[in-house]
């Protein structure tokens, strides 16, 4: 049997918008999920006139601080915003202010054992002074690797937010085009139906045998 245009036409019409559908629902459980669960913890941006000049302009993208100021963090965005230009600014500045500058969380255990076999070494040598000072070095550091493990989790944690909030965008603009293309195919089929119904001319012929023109 052959299959009708305009009917299949309609089901591809279907589908797509099935899929339309599920896509918009994932969207917008995606950015529920992101604001419910970013409200919850009720973070909220300093205000602009209270950034330091370092906050505004410490990386290119430090502006968003500005621009989110004195909002409540609820966005994929936002999120995104505070984890990359003010904890990760913090975290920059805390290993900076005591001597090592650019050290992460996990670079920074090298230098702990550096420190400690100094502080051995010193002991050894019955150095107290120097024992001392790699002591109170030892300190600093310990102290500032917590802030930077503590520091580590909370970007981790916005940023998966941040990235289900993508997936959730992209989500919406592919329900979007599905929406799109089945109302293109529900016209195509509309036009294919219709030009199914047009009338066929068809040849008559004379008594004769002859053959006249279609009426």
């Amino acid at each position: 049997m052959r299959l009708r245009t305009d009917l299949v036409l309609l089901a591809i019409a279907v589908v797509l918008g099935g899929i339309g559908l599920f896509m918009n629902s994932q969207a917008t459980f995606a950015s529920n999920y992101v604001r419910d669960q970013l409200t919850a913890e009720k973070i909220t941006f300093s205000p602009a006139d209270k950034l330091t000049a370092e906050e505004k302009s410490w990386k290119a993208g430090s502006s968003c601080l500005v621009q989110y100021g004195g909002q409540q963090m609820s966005t994929g965005p936002q999120a995104e915003c505070y984890a990359n230009y003010f904890i990760d600014l913090h975290m920059s500045e805390a290993t900076a202010a005591i001597g090592y500058p650019g050290q992460t969380y996990g670079s920074i255990g090298s230098v702990q054992s550096q420190l400690r076999a100094d502080i051995a070494t010193a002991q050894k040598n019955n150095d107290t002074a120097a024992a001392a000072a790699a002591q109170k070095k030892l300190d600093a550091v310990n102290g500032v690797r917590d802030t930077l493990f503590k520091g580590d989790m909370l970007r981790s944690a916005l940023l998966t937010v941040y990235g289900f909030s993508v997936l959730g965008s992209v989500a919406g603009t592919a329900a979007t085009l599905c929406y799109a293309g089945a109302a293109f195919f529900v016209l195509f089929a509309a036009f294919a139906f219709m030009r199914g119904r047009a009338p066929v001319a068809v040849p008559q012929r004379e008594p004769s045998g002859g053959v006249v023109s279609a009426r």
